[in-house]
């Protein structure tokens, strides 16, 4: 940590005990450092009791606030089947090739961004997340990408490539 209390580069050191920060003569900045315990979990776990995405959400002890964040990732992943496999710009449409390739443009990076928004979340190692999550794609291949609810196929491309891990 620098003069001006940034810190530079990739390791963090814990923070200074009060005496430390006082230099032993009490003449510190007098200013309370309220640091809240946060503990990164490695291998996955099955509890409520999670952080998803954003600090305090779903919170502690909040069975409710937990289920909807299950609720939430599911429908993500659900949305990124679909739009992985939307067939729904018109071939009629191919004068304005401007229109449609930012229309293609916006669909690929909003299924990219809700792919990674995903992915982070079951980077929390919470295992009813990541369960979800792939229930939400399985399901979402199944409605809109296998053959058991399509019709004949017409020969139509997809309006987005196939995903491809990035990783």
């Amino acid at each position: 940590m620098n003069h001006d209390g940034h810190m530079h580069g990739m390791a963090m050191a814990p923070p200074p005990s009060s005496a430390a920060m006082n230099n032993g003569t009490g003449g510190g900045s007098g200013m309370m450092m309220n640091h809240r315990h946060m503990m990164m979990h490695m291998p996955f776990f099955w509890r409520k009791n999670t952080e998803i995405l954003f600090s305090g959400w779903p919170g502690y002890d909040n069975l409710g606030m937990y289920i909807l964040a299950l609720v939430v990732i599911f429908f993500m992943a659900f949305f990124v089947e679909f739009l992985s496999h939307s067939t729904y710009i018109s071939e009629n449409n191919n004068a304005d090739h401007v229109t449609t390739g930012l229309l293609q443009t916006t669909l690929y990076g909003l299924r990219s961004g809700l792919a990674y928004i995903v992915m982070l979340a079951v980077m929390s190692f919470n295992g009813g997340v990541f369960l979800v999550a792939i229930v939400g794609h399985s399901l979402g291949f199944l409605v809109f990408g296998s053959r058991v609810f399509k019709k004949m196929s017409s020969g139509k491309n997809l309006d987005l490539p196939p995903m491809s891990c990035s990783c």
